[in-house]
């Protein structure tokens, strides 16, 4: 089935590169020598170059499949295969099928240890970071983007943060490697910026974040710092920081473009639980119309994210997106289907209430197709009602209108205008 409106997100997804194995090949002493190449190459080349000894595979739950069918080729012809990420770290034993070993959460503390081990002929076969306070961001090395063709890609990306404090009970992202929320700081997170315009002189930036900014010290300083480098940038972050209106005003002289917040819901019912410590997401539903407000003044396009199937929500609910997001005048939306992703609280919840349709079928984690029985519809009315809400909000006509309300807004918000940067003192004052 073909989406409307995600020819070009999928396009962009695929564009990026994986910084988790960059930052792995910096880390990885310099006498070994190490390549970089995307899956989809290696498939299309025909005969695997099998010239290497260790191969290291990060691979996310919709493309294990191709993963671990990648891995069973290179053990087939007798080299050793190491894979890591999101979905080996919830399903260690699954991807032992297909692999030496496994890193179990972040790769950073135990990669030198692994690399020892497989030279003395030693590999375990899973390894984890002892320390329970994981990695120190500050210790992070600059990512090998000197191994990429910056020319394939339209953005690179670079991590300012690890985790989040929320904890929401459908998120599958780096809060399953690391339950601390940390920072990376400024200084380091600038240094791998130049790395990347060393290479790309007039790069798009990607914060490779799953909730930037949420420590406002640490985001205003970076602001300071991006400031007078014009590097356009976009990240993800809650709808919290609109509640700061000079901190808004420092990521528009930054370069900040536009950013995604998740929503989730338009109505606050189905917000209701959802974030599991303090029910952050529906204690915020107020501030929707004001904050988004506040930073598109700014002419920051708001990319609100809405999702589907949510317990709390009926076949009204696709009137409501459609509503809502004119409401807020979005400058863009995304409406994805709620999935239970492995080693998320909503896969054990729906697990254990009898509700997943195709448990281990990990190649419907897409986000678009369905993957459980929802309870305030039926699954038909659920898929259906969002290929409709999908061909209104992607429509030619509607689609112009979004983007002309939100270049309206910007030309004649006094507030969009950039204010001169001020140089106050260098990077590592």
């Amino acid at each position: 089935v073909m989406l409307p409106g995600f020819v070009e997100r999928s396009e962009v997804i695929a564009s990026l590169p994986s910084l988790s194995l960059l930052t792995l090949a910096a880390l990885t002493p310099e006498r070994h020598e190490v390549e970089y190449a995307e899956v989809m190459d290696l498939e299309s080349a025909g005969p695997l170059d099998t010239d290497c000894d260790l191969v290291a595979i990060s691979s996310l739950s919709a493309q294990i499949g191709e993963a671990y069918a990648l891995a069973d080729r290179y053990r087939a012809a007798g080299v050793a295969v190491v894979m890591g990420g999101l979905h080996v770290t919830s399903r260690p034993e699954e991807a032992l099928l297909h692999c030496d070993a496994v890193v179990v959460g972040e790769g950073e503390p135990v990669w030198a240890g692994l690399l020892r081990d497989f030279e003395a002929g030693r590999l375990r076969a899973t390894y984890r970071s002892p320390d329970p306070r994981g990695f120190d961001l500050a210790q992070a090395p600059i990512p090998r983007f000197d191994l990429l063709e910056p020319e394939r890609y339209n953005r690179l990306t670079v991590q300012t943060s690890r985790g989040c404090p929320h904890k929401c009970e459908f998120c599958a992202s780096s809060i399953l490697l690391t339950e601390r929320y940390k920072v990376k700081p400024p200084e380091r997170v600038m240094r791998e910026i130049d790395a990347i315009r060393s290479i790309w002189p007039r790069p798009f930036v990607e914060f490779a974040d799953d909730n930037s900014f949420v420590d406002r010290g640490q985001a205003r300083r970076l602001m300071e710092l991006l400031a007078p480098e014009e590097v356009p940038w976009f990240t993800e972050l809650d709808i919290a920081v609109a509640d700061d209106p000079e901190l808004v005003a420092l990521m528009r002289d930054a370069g900040c473009r536009s950013v995604l917040i998740g929503l989730e819901s338009p109505t606050p019912d189905a917000l209701d639980g959802l974030e599991l410590r303090s029910n952050w997401k529906r204690r915020h539903f107020g501030s929707y119309q004001e904050n988004v407000g506040r930073l598109q003044a700014h002419g920051i396009g708001v990319i609100g994210c809405f999702v589907l199937g949510l317990d709390g929500q009926t076949p009204e609910i696709f009137a409501a997106v459609l509503d809502f997001a004119r409401q807020l005048e979005l400058s863009d939306v995304q409406v994805t289907l709620l999935t239970p992703f492995p080693g998320t609280p909503l896969y054990e919840r729906l697990r254990r209430e009898g509700r997943l349709t195709h448990p281990g079928v990990w190649e419907r984690c897409t986000l678009f197709d369905l993957n459980f029985d929802p309870r305030g519809m039926s699954g038909e009315e659920l898929q259906q009602g969002f290929l409709a809400l999908m061909a209104d909000l992607y429509s030619e006509e509607v689609t112009r209108a979004r983007k002309r309300r939100f270049r309206r807004l910007r030309r004649s918000s006094p507030e969009a205008r950039r204010r001169p940067v001020v140089h106050s003192g260098g990077r590592d004052g």
